[in-house]
């Protein structure tokens, strides 16, 4: 092959594999290194980018780094290094009175240390608590701190707080006179 010049080449048909091997110049040498090496181990900066598929964290306590941000006084981490999201079921709390059958159901979600939760409660007849009793046990993520929240009861709101526990939750006001309580808390570990 003749030498040309690289903008005088024409452009590949296909993606590349990482397999294709090209000449570069290292130490006053020329040598061999794959596409797929020309970048390992190193880290790549960008100035943006889109991305057709999912981008995957492979390392543990990595995440996106924002160190280019002023922090404010008393910064401890500028790393967001987590995000999950499920369904979780609530445990019957000591404080609740259910006439009927006890069913529950709630969803979580995490975003870096801050947890929310919200679910439903059921009697099948009714289910009430009394203030400052135990609504719920079984939180998906422990909490080591208090926290305030909602629970409804019909048209009764009343605020509910997490103990230091860690896992549970109690209604600090009463709920009656429905078959359903709603709740809503977002707490930090």
């Amino acid at each position: 092959m003749a030498d040309k010049r690289i903008s005088a080449l024409p452009g590949a048909s296909t993606p590349l594999a990482g397999t294709e091997v090209l000449p570069i110049v290292q130490g006053g040498d020329t040598v061999k290194v794959s596409v797929a090496n020309l970048t390992a181990g190193r880290a790549v900066a960008m100035a943006g980018g889109s991305f057709t598929d999912n981008i995957t964290q492979g390392t543990a306590a990595k995440g996106v780094n924002f160190t280019a941000n002023t922090p404010a006084a008393g910064m401890t981490s500028q790393l967001l290094n987590w995000y999950e999201e499920g369904t979780w079921t609530p445990n019957q709390g000591a404080g609740l009175t259910v006439v009927g059958t006890f069913s529950s159901d709630g969803v979580y979600t995490r975003v870096g240390r801050l947890i929310t939760i919200s679910g439903h409660l059921r009697g099948s007849t009714s289910i009430t608590c009394a203030a400052a009793n135990l609504l719920l046990s079984n939180l998906p993520i422990a909490t080591s701190n208090e926290s305030t929240g909602i629970a409804v009861n019909g048209d009764i709101a009343s605020s509910v707080g997490t103990v230091a526990s860690g896992n549970v939750l109690f209604a600090a006001g009463s709920l009656t006179g429905s078959n359903s309580i709603f709740f809503s808390i977002s707490y930090s570990i």
